[in-house]
C-alpha cells in the first residue's frame, strides 16, 4: 500500500466552533477513495483543509503529509508551489470556477506556465493535448471558446483538464458530476477513472450520491459530524446494510404514496400549445447567414390542479428553456403559453402581475438566487410587490412567518443572513419564498441536485405535503430519474427541443418505449447492492 495523502487527526476550528473534529484518511496511489456524507458533516471542508485552502482564521490541528511532507505547517509560498502541480482540485460548479473573461486554451495553460516554467506558446499547444484526454476535441470544440460558450459537463471536462495538466499525485473532486445529467455523468466518471489509472493518481472523490460511489470508488469513508466513522471497501460497506453507517444517510424513498392521480376532471392551470423557442445564431459569412437554433421546438404539454408533472432529458435538450417560457421569461417564437386561460401575449401589466403570482420557480442552487446582504424576512416578503394592494408591515410580518413555519424554519429565522443555513435550509427558505403569493404552480429547476440523500427526501416530503395541503401543481426539471419516480404523476421525456415520450411515471421508468427513454434510465447509477 503506497500512501500518497495522509491525514492524521485533522482537527479545524472557526470562531470557537468544531468544523472537523479528527479526521484520519489516507489516499492511496492509482486508488479512488470515495468521501460521503450528508450537508454539514465536513467532506468539503475536509478536501479545503488538506490542500491549505481553509477558511481565513480557521485554526488547524493534526497532520495532513504529502509523500511524507508535512503540509500544515508549509508557508503559503510553498503551498502555492504544490497546488496545481502535486496537489489538484475540481468544484462542484465549473461555471463559477471559470474565469468567465478568458478562453478555455488560456485558462489550461495558466497551470502549465506557473508550474512548469514552460513559455506560454508552448503550454498553448499543450492545451489540444489536454483536451484530447478530456474527450474534448479541439477541431470540434475550439479553445478559444469561452466557458459561456460551453455545455456543463464540457466546462467540467475543461476543469478536469486544467486539473491534470501537471500529473498531480492527488486530485480531489468536491461533487464533480452533481448538476450532471445521467449520461453525462456516466461519462465523466468513466474518465476520472481512466484518468487514475493512466496517472496513478490518488483521487479523492467528494460526494453525496451513494450509487456513485458503490460502482466507483475502492475505499468509502463516511463522515458525520467533522470525524470519519466508517471506512471499506465498497462491498463491505453495503454488506453492512441499514445498520451501520448508511443509517444516517439512506432515507427509504419519500413518504409519499403515488397513486397516479385521475386528473381529467381537474382543472388546467398552465397550457402550452406548439411552442417554440427560436434562438439566431452568428453569420459565418457574408453571403449565407447560419440557420437559427430550436432551442424548443413545437412542445405541447398541460398540468393539471394539484398534478405533479415530471420534465427530464439531457443538459442542452431545452428543458430549462421551456421552463423560462412557461414563466413568461422567455419569448415564445412559435405557439402559445397559457396561465390560468391567459397568455403572456395578450396580458396587460395588471394580468400580467397576477399571472406572476400564480407561477412561481425555485432554482437548484438558492445560495446563488439569494441576495447575500438581505435578510430571510426581506428574502421571502420580495414577491409581495405582486399584490395589488401589498400588505402593512406587521401583516408582512405575520405572513413570512406562517410560511416559514409550512417549510419547517423557525420565527428566529428571520433576522439571519443566507450564509447561516445548510443547503436544505437555504432550499426551504427558497421554497417558502416561492409559496408567499399563494402560487397555483411551482416550477422546481433541478431544486434537490445539490443536496444530500437525507435532505433531499426531506425537501421531497415538505412539497409534497404542501401539495396535499394547498393544491399547488409541481413541474420538476431534473435529470435525476429517482426524484421523478418518488414524485411525479407524469413523465415528459425531452430531446433536442422535443418531447419524445410521455406517460404515466410508472409505464416510462418500466416500460420505456423510445430509446432515448430508455438510456437515461439505463444510465441512471444504482447501488451495487451485495448479494
Amino acid at each position: 500500500m503506497t500512501k500518497v495523502l495522509d491525514i492524521k487527526d485533522l482537527r479545524l476550528d472557526i470562531s470557537g466552533q468544531t468544523i472537523l473534529n479528527g479526521v484520519n484518511l489516507s489516499l492511496e496511489r492509482g486508488k479512488i477513495t470515495g468521501l460521503v456524507g450528508r450537508s454539514g458533516s465536513g467532506k468539503s471542508m475536509t478536501g479545503l483543509a488538506a490542500i491549505g485552502l481553509a477558511p481565513a482564521g480557521a485554526t488547524l490541528s493534526g497532520a495532513v503529509h504529502l509523500n511524507g511532507q508535512s503540509l500544515l505547517d508549509l508557508p503559503e509560498r510553498e503551498m502555492c508551489a504544490l497546488r496545481g502541480r502535486a496537489l489538484a482540485m475540481i468544484f462542484q460548479e465549473p461555471m463559477t470556477a471559470l474565469n468567465p473573461l478568458q478562453t478555455i486554451a488560456t485558462q489550461i495553460a495558466e497551470t502549465i506556465t506557473i508550474h512548469g516554467d514552460t513559455p506560454k506558446a508552448q503550454a498553448l499547444d499543450k492545451v489540444e493535448t489536454l483536451m484530447r484526454r478530456v474527450g474534448l476535441d479541439p477541431d470540434v470544440i475550439s479553445p478559444k471558446r469561452f466557458p459561456h460558450e460551453l455545455s456543463g459537463g464540457q466546462r467540467q471536462r475543461v476543469m478536469i483538464a486544467a486539473a491534470i495538466a501537471m500529473k498531480p499525485a492527488v486530485l480531489i473532486a468536491d461533487e464533480p458530476t452533481t448538476a450532471l445529467d445521467v449520461t453525462t455523468q456516466a461519462e465523466i466518471l468513466k474518465l476520472l477513472r481512466r484518468l487514475v489509472e493512466e496517472d496513478e493518481m490518488a483521487l479523492l472523490f467528494i460526494t453525496h450520491d451513494l450509487a456513485v460511489i458503490s460502482n466507483m470508488a475502492d475505499t468509502v469513508a463516511v463522515m458525520d459530524k467533522g470525524r470519519i466513522i466508517d471506512a471499506d471497501t465498497p462491498g463491505n460497506f453495503f454488506k453492512k446494510g441499514l445498520g451501520g453507517a448508511l443509517s444516517g444517510l439512506v432515507i427509504q424513498s419519500t413518504q409519499r404514496k403515488l397513486a397516479q392521480k385521475t386528473s381529467a376532471d381537474r382543472e388546467t392551470i398552465v397550457e402550452a400549445r406548439n411552442v417554440s423557442c427560436i434562438y439566431p445564431t452568428a453569420r459565418q459569412n457574408l453571403f449565407s447567414p447560419a440557420p437559427p437554433v430550436r432551442a424548443v421546438n413545437g412542445v405541447t404539454l398541460s398540468l393539471k390542479r394539484g398534478e405533479n408533472l415530471g420534465l427530464v432529458g439531457e443538459s442542452g435538450c431545452g428543458k430549462s428553456t421551456l421552463a423560462r417560457a412557461l414563466l413568461g421569461l422567455q419569448p415564445v417564437s412559435e405557439g402559445a403559453v397559457e396561465i390560468g386561460g391567459v397568455g403572456f401575449a395578450s396580458a396587460g401589466k395588471a394580468a400580467m402581475r397576477i399571472m406572476r403570482k400564480k407561477i412561481q420557480i425555485v432554482f437548484q442552487d438558492p445560495y446563488s438566487s439569494f441576495n447575500p446582504r438581505q435578510t430571510v424576512e426581506k428574502i421571502i416578503g420580495e414577491p409581495f410587490h405582486l399584490f395589488d394592494t401589498p400588505p402593512s408591515r406587521a401583516e408582512q410580518r405575520e405572513l413570512i412567518g406562517d410560511v416559514l413555519a409550512s417549510v419547517g424554519m423557525s420565527l428566529l429565522d428571520m433576522e439571519k443572513y443566507p450564509h447561516e443555513f445548510s443547503g436544505g435550509q437555504r432550499q426551504r427558505i427558497a421554497i417558502a419564498r416561492a409559496l408567499i403569493t399563494e402560487p397555483s404552480v411551482i416550477i422546481l429547476d433541478e431544486a434537490t441536485s445539490a443536496l444530500d440523500i437525507g435532505s433531499r427526501n426531506r425537501v421531497l416530503n415538505l412539497l409534497m405535503a404542501l401539495s396535499d395541503q394547498r393544491g399547488v401543481s409541481y413541474l420538476f426539471v431534473t435529470h435525476d430519474m429517482t426524484v421523478i419516480r418518488d414524485v411525479a404523476d407524469r413523465v415528459l421525456v425531452m430531446k433536442d427541443g422535443r418531447i419524445v415520450e410521455e406517460g404515466a411515471t410508472s409505464d416510462i421508468l418500466e416500460h420505456p418505449q423510445h430509446d432515448y427513454s430508455r438510456s437515461l434510465i439505463e444510465a441512471t447509477p444504482k447501488i451495487n447492492w451485495p448479494q
